[in-house]
């Protein structure tokens, strides 16, 4: 993704939607629609009706899957951006700093310009200027930064986390798992007892042995709960 979130909360990049290098949309356990010739009906015999809620291979068992929830809400997921979070609090706080400083000198210059020698309202202009381009140049540079660290972690647990969704779909006699968590997704509905992000999740976690952060939330799953990032103030114009 190589979108500006300027002016954005750092915390919140890292909670930003994000595309893992990894296949979403997965076609696994190949079934076999052709019936051996020996199970085949007799000629002009009627087939017999299958049993209620029964499988068949005219109907292939589907389920669907937020790999990004599932990645952001695994333990080593909740774990990992955590620490990312932590990692780039200084630049949040530094930031925070640098817009307020760049507020009051529009303050002082919308109280004070008028009285002001020309010298002085120049050099005051000239060090907001100065002050908002820094600002802008130490946003992007954050920006880019945490994108590149939240893609490798999701790259990461993404690759991981497929090889468990390629267990649990055969295991399970899935035949298709659709993504859903793109905004291009061609699901339009579907219900919820063939979601299987927190059965995913579930596994992953039993997999990996990494316990829970004491501060993460227990929710899982499709449209899972996130922390409230923290805000930062909007450069000032």
């Amino acid at each position: 993704m190589n979108r500006k979130f300027l002016p954005v909360s750092l915390d919140r990049l890292i909670q930003k939607s994000f595309a893992p290098a990894v296949v979403l949309s997965v076609l696994l356990c190949g079934t076999a629609w052709a019936q051996d010739a020996a199970t085949k009906p007799a000629p002009g015999a009627a087939p017999a009706a299958p049993a209620a809620g029964a499988e068949t291979e005219a109907s292939p068992k589907v389920g669907i899957i937020n790999i990004q929830s599932a990645i952001i809400t695994s333990n080593e997921g909740q774990r990992d951006f955590q620490e990312l979070q932590k990692k780039f609090d200084p630049k949040r706080q530094e930031l925070e700093g640098l817009n307020k400083e760049i507020q009051d000198l529009q303050q002082k210059f919308s109280t004070q310009g008028d009285k002001l020698s020309d010298e002085a309202r120049g050099k005051l202009l000239k060090d907001i200027d100065n002050k908002k381009k820094q600002m802008q140049r130490d946003y992007e540079d954050a920006n880019t930064e945490i994108q590149q660290q939240q893609n490798e972690i999701a790259n990461r647990i993404g690759q991981k986390m497929m090889q468990i969704l390629d267990k649990y779909a055969k295991d399970n006699g899935y035949s298709v798992i659709l993504d859903v968590s793109g905004q291009q997704s061609p699901v339009l509905w579907a219900t919820s007892s063939i979601d299987i992000t927190k059965a995913l999740v579930d596994a992953f976690n039993a997999s990996s042995g990494i316990a829970a952060p004491p501060s993460a939330s227990a929710a899982t799953g499709k449209g899972a709960a996130k922390p409230a990032p923290k805000a930062t103030p909007k450069p000032a114009q």
